[in-house]
């Protein structure tokens, strides 16, 4: 199967000259919310994923959409029994407007507090001024940051704990949520995959950012320890999530979503695709050395 990274790419750009294009709508596609497995539930749309995680004490909400996305997931939520006051904790998993832009409504709406990466914080509280990669042109509505967490500490809420693994790269604070989610009287380990893709970053020389590429490689050693029974990510095609949607409304077991050798096959996909943009770069950057013959 062939990963949407190209579409993205493409969206990022495109939305940055400031207009919902048609690639981003199609992206922000409304889908029924459903339970993957135990109290796990998929709120998002077709491609930009939104994960509710509900427990005894409130609920936790990761990653918002495009601002546009907002409202969907405040129906969903409703579509599913729940209530977007109950939201407690909102997560993210990377300051890109596709996935961010949507947290300061879902803040307000719901009270919940804003938890985040110091390497992202500054970028969701101005709203996506100054990333370092697109500039201001990839604006979203600024969303104040309540709580810092950092490489390998955890939240709870309600006796559910979230683990958070800095990730960078795609962006500078880039994280990967882990939990275990119970059901049918199995317990499953779910990897909340942050974004590993390298764009059109400068991996090489002057980086797009000082130790993106050492960033990177960190991300690629980090994904590949996780354990991982449940694979879910930001993007919808990250994990197949359309044909497993449908495998899973059909009744198909065991779940689809668990899935630890797709996990494995996109970490693999993404450090070679990294791999070979580093390798270009600097096959690049000696031919541009090179003294001429």
């Amino acid at each position: 199967m062939k990963y949407s990274f190209c579409l993205i790419s493409l969206a990022l750009n495109s939305i940055a000259l400031g207009q919902f294009d048609p690639q981003s709508r199609e992206m922000n596609k409304p889908v029924s919310p459903f339970r993957i497995a135990g109290n796990l539930y998929y709120v998002g749309a077709i491609e930009v994923s939104s994960f509710l995680i509900t427990t005894p004490k409130g609920h936790i909400l990761l990653d918002g959409g495009f601002a546009e996305t907002a409202p969907q997931i405040e129906r969903n939520i409703a579509q599913l029994g729940f209530k977007i006051e109950d939201v407690k904790i909102l997560l993210n998993s990377h300051a890109h407007l596709d996935h961010a832009g949507g947290l300061a409504e879902l803040k307000s709406k719901s009270g919940a507090k804003m938890i985040a990466s110091a390497g992202d914080a500054e970028l969701l509280r101005n709203g996506g001024h100054g990333d370092f990669r697109f500039g201001d042109t990839l604006i979203f509505p600024p969303v104040a940051v309540d709580q810092i967490i950092h490489d390998g500490e955890s939240i709870e809420l309600g006796g559910q704990k979230l683990t958070a693994w800095l990730t960078p790269g795609h962006t500078k604070g880039n994280t990967t949520w882990t939990t275990q989610i119970s059901d049918s009287g199995k317990t499953y380990n779910v990897v909340f995959a942050g974004s590993p893709t390298a764009l059109d970053y400068q991996l090489v020389g002057k980086e797009s950012y000082p130790g993106i590429a050492a960033d990177f490689e960190k991300t690629f050693a980090v994904l590949k320890k996780l354990p991982c029974d449940i694979f879910l990510s930001d993007h919808g095609t990250f994990f197949w999530f359309s044909e497993k949607r449908d495998r899973l409304a059909r009744g198909e077991n065991p779940n689809p979503f668990i899935d630890p050798n797709g996990y494995k096959r996109f970490v693999a996909h993404f450090e070679k695709e990294f791999h070979d943009k580093l390798e270009a770069q600097k096959k690049a950057a000696a031919s541009a050395a090179a003294p001429p013959e």
